[in-house]
């Protein structure tokens, strides 16, 4: 394919090496002229193993040039990729003038030649940037059904560039256009990994957490080397421990959006850590804001039920999980006893737990944190539902899972774990926590 590639900063000039290897004509588009000058001699301008040799060849073999025309560039080409600059202002947020002025330009420049084009985007962009940018193409093109548009972004670290190009974990395409996702697909042919089609917005917010997860996995084990220090402990050699069990810690496991953290390990557990850490003065503000945020992720069920206007709700699964009648620190009985504390109506059911066989700690829980329980317990689903206006899925018990069907005109599904498939709801309204 024939591709022009505009920016030639650290993602643009690897693209354009990789792509040309892989067979593609790339043109690197760039209002540098030492940059594009640089590259059409076949001369990496910045640091990155293998580059240069990619760019020699693609040079040689009449697979990559460069130029400051970015009219001339889009006629030569198929698809346009932008990888320009986003900088950051005074309060963080991106300059998004540059990938403005290239979306202007590069729709000018269809207008000029009056043939379909497909445009990826590859800066990294805030959700909804994408189809801004449909709409600056298609304005200066003068006919919308020109331009295809998509959002591809990229993992490239550099040092490693080249070889995360070639194996990423997957490839990601964000458009709803089916003109712009088969050039996608044409265009990474090549590489040996999955292609997942989404909404451009989830693209372009992907990358975002992509980064700031990273950010936040090497904080949280900078905190870890600290306090292991301060115990006489090598952190490296627990945080190696930690990153070998695929099946919790480094895993889809506990990497979903849903409801707070509870139960009778992780509370205590994060509060023992930051207590040791004050004691030892080590400063731990990531992990002290672990249960800051868990709180907030409470008052967020509180405030979406609220929202409702409603006062009669059940409230279904009271355990911290499925499959376990452990009450000890369950997050959803924070919010029985601050909507009981403001005078809803409040029923609940939860198919593990019976107080007959409430037991030990349990029990002692039970009586010194929500005595209210007992008298609110019903063992009938059916009731429960039919007796509230609002009816809040607290756990993932298979139970709740049909719960959608026995709603009735008027009433609300709350789902704070994405236990029920909204479209099973034949009446009422569904609200997910934070989805």
């Amino acid at each position: 394919m024939k591709v022009s590639v505009f920016g030639l900063g650290y993602v643009g000039v690897v693209t354009v090496a990789c792509l040309a290897r892989d067979g593609h004509t790339a043109i690197g588009v760039d209002v540098v002229a030492d940059k594009v000058e640089r590259v059409a001699r076949g001369e990496s301008p910045i640091v990155e193993a293998g580059l240069a040799d990619l760019l020699a060849a693609g040079v040689a073999a009449g697979r990559i040039s460069a130029t400051t025309d970015a009219v001339a560039a889009v006629a030569q080409s198929e698809i346009s990729m932008i990888s320009v600059g986003t900088p950051p202002d005074d309060d963080g947020v991106p300059d998004l003038s540059y990938v403005e002025r290239v979306c202007s330009q590069i729709g000018a420049a269809i207008a000029a030649k009056r043939r379909s084009h497909v445009v990826v985007m590859r800066s990294t962009v805030p959700p909804g940037t994408t189809e801004r940018c449909l709409e600056l193409i298609s304005a200066a093109a003068g006919d919308r059904g020109l331009v295809h548009v998509a959002f591809n972004p990229e993992f490239l670290r550099e040092g490693s560039a080249i070889r995360d190009y070639d194996h990423p974990a997957y490839t990601i395409t964000g458009t709803e256009d089916p003109v712009a996702e088969q050039a996608v697909r044409d265009l990474f042919a090549a590489v040996d990994a999955p292609l997942h089609v989404v909404p451009p917005s989830v693209a372009e917010m992907v990358k975002y957490v992509a980064n700031s997860w990273h950010a936040a996995k090497i904080t949280f084990a900078n905190e870890i080397g600290r306090v292991a220090k301060a115990f006489g402990v090598d952190g490296r050699v627990v945080m190696d421990l930690i990153a070998r069990d695929a099946k919790l810690n480094v895993s889809p496991v506990y990497m979903r959006p849903g409801f707070a953290y509870g139960g009778s390990c992780l509370p205590k557990d994060v509060r023992a850590l930051q207590q040791h850490a004050r004691v030892l003065g080590v400063e731990v503000p990531v992990i002290d804001a672990i249960p800051r945020s868990n709180e907030r992720q409470v008052n967020e069920a509180i405030q979406l039920i609220e929202r409702t206007r409603r006062r009669r709700v059940g409230v279904l699964g009271l355990s911290f999980k499925a499959g376990t009648d452990d009450l000890r620190e369950s997050p959803i009985l924070r919010v029985i006893g601050a909507l009981v504390g403001k005078g809803y109506s409040v029923l609940l059911h939860d198919p593990n737990l019976d107080m007959d066989k409430v037991l030990g700690a349990n029990r002692r829980f039970v009586e010194d944190e929500v005595p209210y329980l007992p008298e609110r317990l019903r063992q009938d689903l059916n009731q429960v539902v039919r007796a509230s206006e609002v009816v809040v899925v607290a756990n993932g018990a298979r139970e709740y899972r049909g719960v959608g069907a026995l709603l009735e005109p008027g009433q609300v599904l709350v789902d704070l774990v994405h236990a029920v498939d909204p479209a099973s709801l034949t009446h009422g309204e569904y609200h997910g926590l934070v989805w």
